[in-house]
Formats: C-alpha cells, sequence, structure tokens
C-alpha cells in the first residue's frame, strides 16, 4: 500500500468529490502532517512552527464549517500505531462532519475560506483526508 501525504487533491479526487455533490451526511478524517517551520507562500517571515500557523487557520475553521452546516468532531495528538505499519507517523488527526459534499465544497469557495488558507497550506507539509459516509 502506498501512502503519499499531500496538501491538494488530484483533478480525478477533485472530479470524484463533485461527481455526487448531494452525498452526505459526510465525515472527513485528516491525518495531518506538520512542516517543521511554517513557510508561508507570500514570503511573510514568522517565526512560527508549522503546527502553529496550521491553528491559525483551524480556529477559524471551524466557524466555517458550522456556518455551512457541518460540525467539527475531534481532534487529537498522534501518540503511537496501535496495529500496522508506516514509514512516517501523522502529528494530528481531526474530523469534520458535513451535510453533504457540496456544502463542504461551498465552504471551500467562501471568500473567509480563502483567506486563511494560507495557514493551512504553510503549516501543512502533508496530509491524507479521508471521506467517510
Amino acid at each position: 500500500m502506498k501512502v503519499e501525504n499531500k496538501i491538494t487533491p488530484s483533478e480525478e479526487q477533485i472530479n470524484g468529490f463533485l461527481e455526487d455533490p448531494n452525498v452526505g451526511p459526510i465525515s472527513m478524517v485528516n491525518l495531518l502532517k506538520y512542516k517543521d517551520k511554517a513557510d508561508y507562500t507570500d514570503g511573510r517571515d514568522v517565526n512560527l512552527s508549522g503546527k502553529e500557523a496550521y491553528m491559525l487557520y483551524a480556529t477559524e475553521v471551524i466557524n466555517l464549517i458550522t456556518k455551512y452546516g457541518g460540525e467539527f468532531i475531534f481532534a487529537g495528538k498522534v501518540n503511537r500505531l496501535m496495529l500496522g505499519e508506516v514509514d512516517e507517523m501523522w502529528d494530528e488527526i481531526a474530523i469534520a462532519k458535513y451535510p453533504s459534499r457540496k456544502a463542504m465544497f461551498e465552504m471551500t469557495m467562501d471568500p473567509e475560506y480563502q483567506k486563511i488558507h494560507i495557514h493551512r497550506d504553510a503549516g501543512l507539509k502533508g496530509q491524507l483526508n479521508i471521506e467517510t459516509i
């Protein structure tokens, strides 16, 4: 099994997500891997860890999840692997529930989301985002 953390979905993944926008409710399981130091594409010089930058995003995205009818379910630090093997562990796990794929997609198009997304990109080394129904 190949495991590869990414920051953005592939075109195939986006098309699959948009294929049936009314599927739902869905829960998104986010396996998060942080950069050691935040790296902003706009060149801003900050003294933040990747986790600190991501937390700037996370505290705001919770409000947007609620705005689009969803709920933040859980977040926690990965402590250890109980079963299986991976080359590198994720740092944290977060789970959010949305009423539908459409609601989640609309949230990501919201100007408020676009504004905070820079912190997500600055902080994440990569992630797996797993849709469950």
